[in-house]
């Protein structure tokens, strides 16, 4: 994606990461930014995220039947079953949400989930879940609604912010969704 198109694919965005950032010093929260090349998934991540000092995490927009949503932030290190999470969620079958149904609800596209999203769920129909490694770490990165940069908080910080948007995180053990022999 060439200059012009990458800052045309920031500026259609409901929450621009500008936007993102007032709201962050508006809460008197401190962060740190990185830029980098945008990539898509924790793997293509690792080149650029390897300078980058603290948890590295990833996002699943999750939904199951009855289209109960699910924003699920977790370190990059934690594997997810969602058969399992399914069951620690006490909802139906997990799926992941499609990209329109993302856009719709969390105005992010693939590649750019993230926490901060939650702040385009003005009708509260996704719940925030949060990997309890999250907490115990100083720093935690996450996208800060495009994949072409990397923000790093405090994890109270974090929660702070998901409070401010009238979501209350879900915060969890996922290590016992990892698949068996993980």
């Amino acid at each position: 994606m060439d200059t012009a198109q990458n800052l045309q694919h920031h500026t259609d965005l409901p929450t621009t990461p500008d936007a993102l950032f007032k709201r962050l010093d508006d809460l008197g929260i401190l962060y740190t930014t990185w830029h980098h090349p945008a990539f898509f998934t924790v793997e293509e991540g690792l080149e650029f995220e390897k300078d980058i000092p603290g948890l590295h995490c990833r996002n699943l927009f999750v939904r199951d039947k009855r289209e109960t949503m699910f924003l699920v932030s977790a370190a990059n290190e934690t594997k997810i079953d969602l058969k399992k999470l399914s069951a620690l969620l006490d909802c139906g079958r997990l799926s992941f949400g499609s990209p329109e149904r993302l856009w719709a609800n969390l105005g992010v596209r693939p590649g750019s989930v993230c926490p901060y999203a939650i702040i385009n769920d003005t009708a509260q129909a996704v719940t925030m879940v949060l990997d309890d490694t999250i907490m115990r770490a100083t720093t935690v990165n996450f996208h800060p609604m495009v994949n072409t940069m990397t923000i790093g908080v405090a994890p109270q910080d974090l929660v702070r912010f998901i409070e401010s948007t009238g979501h209350t995180p879900l915060i969890l053990d996922l290590s016992a969704t990892a698949p068996e022999g993980e």
